[in-house]
């Protein structure tokens, strides 16, 4: 009978044992590597950061960070596999979803968009840029940005000439030339305009607008919720670095690793970054009618219909 008795604990052990280690338990499981596109911008730092000070690794997660100087040239290795998700915009996801690719919106990002003028060019407000050209990046945040500042300042986007400038390299070098009389443009870039120059007429955080977001093809999150929720966690130790340490700190990652210009630390202009959040449903709204008046999408989506809420507390 003893022995009997002892056979059942030792299976009941056993059978514990393997309930416990296949229980979901995904801590215990090396977690799957995941590729992020990111463009020049400082939505993206957040994410060079976490790589840089090693908060993937403290995670356990290997995130491949991809950099791109365009937004089609991002959204291209997207929908072909080459990358999971990206650092993107709620005009993005609804273009993908829209022509068949699922991708959801995973969080907001933290960035901002300026409005300049060449400094030859005595363009002093947004009225006196009726008629003159603006350097752009067209069906992007870029432009959605462009048309809200245009708005406020009391002009129709048929009222200026745009000009499609996908990269945003190029499209500085040439409001820096004189090339166009005017340009949209992401920080660093923009505060490198700025520190040259450049006339600064509005922008996004001055608006109070916000439709960046990180982004993942639907088929990532499926396969890879647990590595994304650690890149989450690796995230938000960033944020709270960036929050406590000035510029001068990891201007040199910026440079180095990142390509942003020499000198950054002292002209560079940072949001205010925040933990995983989703972003406003305000900013959603507004975006999906931007795009449906100007027909560029079939469907008009819901909030629910491209956002995952699971990567956010």
């Amino acid at each position: 009978m003893r022995k009997y008795f002892v056979l059942i604990m030792v299976s009941a052990i056993l059978l514990s044992f393997v309930a416990c280690s296949s229980d979901g338990n995904d801590a215990a499981m090396p977690l799957e590597p995941i590729s992020i596109g990111v463009l020049p911008d400082v939505d993206s730092i957040p994410l060079i950061i976490a790589d840089k000070n090693g908060y993937f690794k403290e995670e356990g997660v290997k995130v491949d960070i991809q950099h791109f100087k365009s937004a089609p040239d991002r959204d291209s290795a997207l929908q072909s596999g080459n990358i999971d998700g990206a650092v993107s915009d709620i005009l993005a996801a609804a273009f993908a979803n829209d022509g068949g690719f699922n991708v959801k919106i995973t969080s907001l990002t933290n960035g901002m968009y300026k409005l300049l003028v060449n400094k030859d060019k005595g363009i002093n407000d947004i009225q006196s840029l009726k008629g003159k050209s603006i350097a752009i990046s067209t069906n992007t945040i870029i432009e959605y940005a462009t048309d809200k500042m245009l708005e406020e300042g009391g002009l129709k986007p048929e009222d200026i000439h745009k000009m499609a400038i996908p990269q945003i390299p190029t499209r500085l070098e040439m409001l820096q030339n004189g090339k166009v009389d005017a340009a949209t443009l992401p920080d660093p870039l923009a505060s490198v305009a700025v520190k040259d120059g450049a006339l600064l007429l509005n922008s996004t955080d001055k608006m109070g607008i916000n439709p960046g977001v990180l982004l993942f093809a639907q088929d990532a999150i499926d396969k890879k919720s647990a590595s994304i929720k650690a890149m989450y966690r690796a995230y938000d130790k960033a944020v709270e670095y960036l929050k406590k340490e000035p510029v001068s700190s990891y201007a040199d990652v910026l440079i180095n690793d990142v390509g942003f210009p020499e000198g950054i630390e002292d002209s560079i202009s940072l949001p205010a970054y925040t933990q995983v959040a989703l972003p406003s449903q305000k900013d959603f709204d507004d975006v999906i009618k931007w795009l449906t008046d100007k027909k560029l999408i079939k469907n008009s989506y819901g909030f629910e219909q491209l956002v995952d809420r699971r990567f956010v507390k």
